[in-house]
């Protein structure tokens, strides 16, 4: 009677588990769908004995793919960091912090490219339309409202020596630890079709403004404290408050915002 109360608590509790996600996990036995597993790899209770059939099943589903894939595959370099997460780890689910040291290093490579190279990665090439200005940022062309297209350019025409500057100084917050710090770095995502500007308005005449190419990122160092967040985007207001005390990522545009 105990182990039949035992064994129907366990059915109830994965069950549950399944629901509260949202996913319904049982036929994954049956899958062969990498994303699927995976999916199910990284919701899964630590000591659902499905773990031990599907992980080395995935993996060598993941193996074949890379193998099988054409060079110009873009999936592939994914395969190989949830292949290497796999080998190490149950599943490829990583931690908070664990995401924002791969920003953190992402963006590290990025600017130190760009103090090599000592020019923006970003191209701007703006020119004149009815409504509004457009710009070029070398893979994407889109337009920013006439109401804040001025702004847009005065903040993304910037002498070489300010964006060296720029660009040292937030390298300088990715690399400080220091949890006493009084400045933090930000960066902002654009994943939309438009230009946008982002505004952050702190307590009294603390402010701050980046402009942001469609399809693009920027980043600023600011002032750790509270602040309000605005943004058109694409003719849609954004605005959020958030308090500023640890480096922060923020997309817009796209599925939403990453704290």
């Amino acid at each position: 009677m105990k182990k039949l109360l035992l064994l129907f608590s366990t059915l109830l509790f994965l069950s549950f588990s399944a629901q509260k996600k949202g996913k319904d996990y049982s036929n994954i036995l049956k899958s062969k769908n990498i994303y699927e597993i995976n999916a199910f790899l990284r919701d899964a209770h630590p000591d659902d004995p499905r773990r031990s059939v599907l992980k080395p099943r995935v993996m060598e589903l993941m193996k074949a793919y890379i193998k099988d894939a054409l060079p110009s595959d873009q999936k592939v370099k994914d395969m190989q960091e949830m292949l290497a997460l796999l080998k190490r780890r149950p599943s490829t689910k990583i931690t908070f912090d664990e995401m924002n040291a791969n920003i953190k290093q992402k963006q590290i490579a990025k600017y130190k490219a760009e103090l090599a190279a000592k020019q923006s990665s970003v191209i701007y090439t703006p020119s004149n339309t009815q409504n509004a200005i457009v710009v070029n940022t070398g893979t994407n062309t889109a337009a920013i409202p006439d109401a804040e297209a001025e702004e847009f350019n005065m903040l993304m025409t910037v002498s070489p020596v300010e964006h060296k500057n720029n660009t040292v100084k937030i390298l300088n917050s990715l690399f400080d630890n220091d949890p006493t710090s009084k400045e933090c770095i930000v960066l902002i995502e654009n994943k939309s079709d438009c230009n946008i500007i982002v505004r952050m308005e702190g307590i009294g005449t603390t402010k701050y403004r980046l402009a942001v190419p469609a399809h693009n990122e920027s980043s600023v160092v600011i002032q750790k404290g509270d602040y309000l967040f605005t943004s058109i985007v694409c003719g849609s207001q954004y605005a959020s408050q958030k308090t500023i005390h640890k480096p922060l990522m923020v997309a817009l545009g796209g599925s939403g915002v990453k704290p």
